[in-house]
């Protein structure tokens, strides 16, 4: 029959590979029983590493006799839980799973469970479950929340959670930690490996994955060769606003495209990759049938569709945003187009994995600036990642509305026992330090809804029976439960759908009901690559047809705008220190350099060692321009406090503007900037109670409840085929806001809102570092004379929330043109 050892040998030695060291490593390490997180490259290797891990330790082969006796043997009980964080990706694994199942004659099976899974399968598993099961975080908490998930998962060993550092940062990672902690209870001597490609701080990743201590870490191939280039514009404009050229550079891309036999074109927004396709196809409409497009709100069956035939190989273009971000093994790609600055790290070197998505071959990424600045973060993004400087993640600390979320499914998986509950959660990293006051709260809230809900049984979701064991009492309660399992919370979608007489037609997918409600019958929209008219809407469906309008709007989904990552930030202050002592290395600094020429010539750079800073008189005020290169989120807290300090020693209002690189203050009065700018209006000190006066924190603090009220269920988002609308949903958050506010004050869920707006949306802990490093900088302050290149972006920034994109474009284009014309006039050469 053979040793289990021989699996992996075996199967590498019929296809000529050879076992790179760290995949010996990883199978030693789990055949001796030690949990692990796995780093490497992108197409190293690492599905394959877990795998034969896995079959080495669990697996055996099938006995030549029951081979031949019969045809379908029946498979082993459920072995191997494979977390995986998109659904996309699910099915790539499953494929690269089963291979060698068959070759190896093992009887194991692979299955998949996510929220594409049929009600037909979900059935099947219920009778037997895969021995691997590929799944969610949110469908596995599903299972631990069946009454009978303990007895289902009594075969597991071993727990796998592929690309870590998408779960680790966010509320869906506290969520797998915490039934993870289920898990090593029933099981003391589970299995856990992590398996990541781009992790910036591998120790607290294995430390919040093995919270018990025992793991290693493995380190594997990081020499995978990347190409990164810069598809370079074809004119150097010197007063650039954010991304006007963008479909400028269309030429050079399609014909970028043309040289390759499949390619991804990856856009940051959905909008954006809608406005990509039409684009591509217009200019090459012979590749009608051979470009696709994929994101998150068009229809499985599209999504499905095309990344087959992109596997097949019948795809040359696929545009596309983070849906196709992470571990899809898509071998005949090979290269990856990034339009606009991928604003990280980790999410650059991510989407150039996605080409030569194999041991050995070489990924290419080309970067495709969508206006003159991003040359700049494009040398820069070459430098961070030849330097492999990727972005830390972090786990949250303590989040309730999860653990609240969490109790009640427990509740519905078998009962719990507080006390022996309350020793499994502190088991998860995120929970390490809840105290038993808090733990209290959380049973309290869970009982009756805290001091104010008490008299709603809607909010008595679970009690104790009569032997102590807290169970859901309601069947009712329990359904809506597990419809809201989850932590991901978007705002309500409209399904579009073809209109026929007959009733709806296709499904094409879903956009945000916002951007649907500000359209009326009739109007046009870009959606799926199709020109569609707005025909009637009902019943949270908007039915369309095809249109031949010759004007559209494009749908706005939110979470657009991503902030310039620390380490990116850093890298492109250190290209503007180089060029400030005349060093323009590479065709990007070489191409930027008319752009630095005038903004040296009218004002200064930005250095690793000054903080730059710019004050301006014109028509509209008196402007200062500041420039800490700390991301958009951290300018609008910084803006918005040096605002309210100013404002405690004058008396004077600002407007506001805020960028990735710095950030602009208007006044309509006089301001002294050169006696303002002093290290007390920079001071860390009183931060956190300056930063909540300066702001309408009630408001921010508003929407940021409004996502922990679903989570924490006290919000439910409605029923399939009747979902609430946004407005519903918003209202009866705020009422819940104001009741705690008033009657619950101590309520931790609004602490937590308050907490999560300035960890999250304001960014304090990053915000605090930047005023400690701008007191280390030097202050360069320049009176110019006319907004620079710099600048100016953040005057259009400020403009567009005050007049229509028509009359902006025309306006910017008039300032651009004088500012050319000075700039020309003999000050710079």
């Amino acid at each position: 029959m053979g040793t289990p050892a021989d699996f992996a040998k075996r199967w590498f030695t019929t296809r000529g590979w050879i076992p790179f060291a760290f995949q010996k490593q990883v199978w030693t390490a789990v055949e001796k029983g030690h949990c692990g997180l796995l780093h490497a490259s992108t197409g190293a290797g690492k599905t394959y590493a877990i795998w034969f891990g896995a079959l080495n330790r669990f697996a055996r082969p099938l006995p030549p006799a029951e081979t031949t006796r019969k045809r379908n043997p029946a498979s082993a009980p459920l072995t191997v839980l494979w977390i995986t964080p998109m659904r996309a990706l699910a099915a790539d694994t499953a494929r690269a799973l089963e291979a060698p199942l068959l070759d190896l004659q093992i009887p194991w099976s692979v299955g998949l469970r996510t929220g594409d899974t049929s009600n037909s399968e979900r059935a099947r598993q219920t009778r037997r479950l895969p021995t691997t099961l590929i799944t969610t975080p949110e469908s596995l908490t599903l299972m631990l929340a069946r009454a009978d998930a303990q007895s289902a998962l009594s075969t597991l060993r071993m727990v796998v959670v592929d690309e870590w550092h998408e779960l680790l940062g966010n509320k869906r990672g506290v969520q797998l930690q915490l039934a993870l902690a289920r898990l090593r209870r029933w099981h003391p001597e589970l299995i856990v490996w992590g398996v990541s490609a781009t992790l910036g701080n591998q120790v607290h990743a294995e430390q919040v994955l093995i919270p018990q201590g025992r793991g290693i870490s493995i380190q594997g191939q990081t020499g995978k060769k990347l190409l990164i280039d810069t598809l370079l514009p074809p004119t150097s404009e010197r007063f650039p606003w954010a991304g006007h050229i963008g479909l400028k550079m269309l030429p050079q891309v399609a014909a970028q495209l043309d040289c390759s036999a499949s390619s991804l074109v990856f856009t940051n927004t959905r909008a954006q990759s809608e406005i990509w396709y039409q684009a591509l196809l217009d200019a090459r409409p012979k590749w009608a049938g051979l470009i696709a497009l994929h994101h998150s709100s068009l229809s499985r069956e599209t999504r499905n569709w095309v990344e087959r035939a992109l596997k097949e190989g019948r795809l040359k273009v696929v545009v596309c945003t983070s849906s196709l971000d992470l571990g899809v093994d898509f071998l005949p790609v090979e290269r990856v187009l990034q339009i606009g600055s991928a604003k990280g790290v980790a999410r650059l070197m991510q989407r150039a994995g996605r080409s030569g998505h194999a041991p050995g071959r070489v990924s290419r990424v080309t970067l495709v600036p969508t206006h003159n600045l991003e040359l700049i973060e494009a040398a820069a993004a070459q430098d961070a990642v030849a330097q492999r400087r990727i972005e830390p993640r972090e786990s949250p600390d303590k989040p309730l509305d999860v653990l609240v979320q969490h109790l009640v499914s427990m509740a519905l998986g078998g009962g719990f026992d507080p006390d022996e509950l309350y020793e499994e959660v502190r088991g998860a990293w995120a929970y390490r330090d809840l105290s038993p006051a808090d733990w209290t709260w959380a049973l309290a809230f869970v009982r009756h809804g805290g001091l104010s809900l008490t008299a709603y049984p809607d909010y008595r979701r679970v009690e104790p029976d009569e032997q102590g064991v807290w169970r859901v009492p309601d069947a009712r309660l329990a359904r809506r439960h597990r419809m809201s399992i989850g932590t991901i919370v978007s705002d309500a979608s409209i399904q579009l759908k073809f209109w026929s007489k007959g009733g709806g037609g296709k499904q094409l997918g879903s956009v945000e009901e916002g951007f649907i409600a500000r359209l009326k019958p009739g109007d046009g929209f870009l959606f799926a690559g199709r020109l569609l008219e707005l025909v009637r809407v009902e019943n949270m469906t908007a039915y369309v047809k095809r249109s031949t309008l010759k004007k559209a709007a494009v749908p706005r989904w939110n979470g657009g705008r991503m902030p310039l990552s620390n380490e990116l930030a850093n890298a492109v202050v250190a290209r503007f220190s180089a060029a400030a002592q005349g060093t323009f290395t590479g065709p990007e600094m070489r191409a930027l350099r008319p752009l630095i020429a005038v903004q040296q010539r009218w004002s200064g750079l930005p250095t690793e060692h000054s903080l730059l800073a710019e004050t301006l008189k014109s028509r509209e005020g008196w402007h200062l321009f500041l420039y800490p290169f700390a991301g958009r989120q951290v300018h609008l807290g910084l803006a918005s406090l040096l605002a309210w300090r100013v404002s405690q020693r004058q008396s004077v209002t600002f407007s506001i503007a805020v960028n990735d690189y710095g950030l602009e203050l208007l006044s309509a009065t006089y301001v002294n900037w050169p006696a303002q700018l002093n290290r007390d209006l920079f001071s860390p000190a009183h931060l956190l109670d300056d930063v909540l006066a300066s702001l309408n924190a009630g408001e921010l603090a508003l929407r940021r409840f409004r996502e922990i009220a679903r989570i924490a269920g006290l919000v439910f988002a409605g029923y399939p085929g009747a979902p609430k609308s946004t407005r519903q949903v918003q209202a009866s958050s705020g009422l819940f806001f104001e009741v705690f506010k008033q009657y619950d004050a101590q309520n931790l869920l609004l602490a937590q809102a308050g907490e999560e707006v300035l960890r999250e949306e304001l960014d304090i802990r990053r915000l605090e570092r930047t005023l400690e490093h701008i007191n280390r900088l030097r202050l360069d302050l320049h009176s110019i004379k006319r907004p620079t290149p710099l600048g100016f972006p953040l005057l259009v920034e400020r403009m567009r929330e005050s007049m229509s994109s028509e009359k902006l474009a025309d306006r910017i284009r008039r300032m651009v043109s004088d500012l050319e014309k000075t700039a020309e006039s003999g000050e710079v050469r």
